[in-house]
């Protein structure tokens, strides 16, 4: 995909704040610090557009990442953070299963793991959500440049067999370092778009509070 233009619209905490465009939406859920934003800029051929922290659980909003006017990426809240207090856990949950559940321009929901590490219960759940939502499962590995290449196809399988996806799921060894898995997503991204993979039909929106 060629991107000409790239920019951060809305850094939402409630559905009052989503955009009303009904540009499609492709979000990225996963573990506080498992690299979401370092992919999106990755994916985007930016340094700095989406906020890389050091410090977990640091992103609280739904980020809304508008693409040349097209399509929208959506940077989640990070969780499993162990630092939340119980009730900004309860906050989460609330916004992302609403965000889930009722957002009608949501095509695919895409899960990113940690590669050098077995998915926890919060990812088993996470993976639960999307595969309730969506039927289909995405999973993307991250930092795959922080492994051997001795590792990658083994910590693949320990993945694959944890998180119990099937025949028609797919699983992306992803690298910031280099471009493996970028145009991958991208070719995923474009082939929903267009309706030739995981076909979805649009949820009928809930009216705002």
């Amino acid at each position: 995909m060629n991107i000409h233009n790239a920019s951060l619209t809305v850094s939402a905490v409630c559905k009052n704040q989503y955009p009303d465009t009904g540009y499609m939406e492709f979000a990225f859920a996963g573990r506080s610090n498992v690299g979401k934003s370092s992919m999106i800029n990755k994916l985007l051929n930016r340094k700095s557009l989406a906020r890389v922290s050091g410090t977990p659980g640091k992103t609280a909003t739904i980020n809304f990442y508008n693409i040349d006017d097209t399509i929208y990426l959506v940077d989640l809240p990070g969780y499993g953070y162990a630092q939340r207090s119980k009730q900004e856990i309860e906050k989460w949950g609330k916004m992302m299963e609403d965000y889930l559940a009722n957002r009608a321009p949501l095509v695919q929901t895409i899960l990113l793991v940690d590669s050098r590490h077995k998915p926890t219960k919060d990812d088993i759940s996470m993976a639960e959500w999307i595969r309730h939502y969506h039927d289909n499962l995405i999973v993307i590995a991250t930092k795959t440049d922080k492994l051997k290449k001795s590792e990658i196809e083994p910590n693949m399988e320990t993945i694959w067999n944890t998180l119990e996806m099937g025949e028609d799921d797919i699983l992306v060894p992803f690298s910031i370092k280099d471009d493996e898995g970028k145009y991958t997503v991208w070719d995923m991204i474009e082939m929903m778009r267009a309706g030739e993979l995981y076909p979805y039909e649009e949820k009928d929106e809930a009216e705002n509070e």
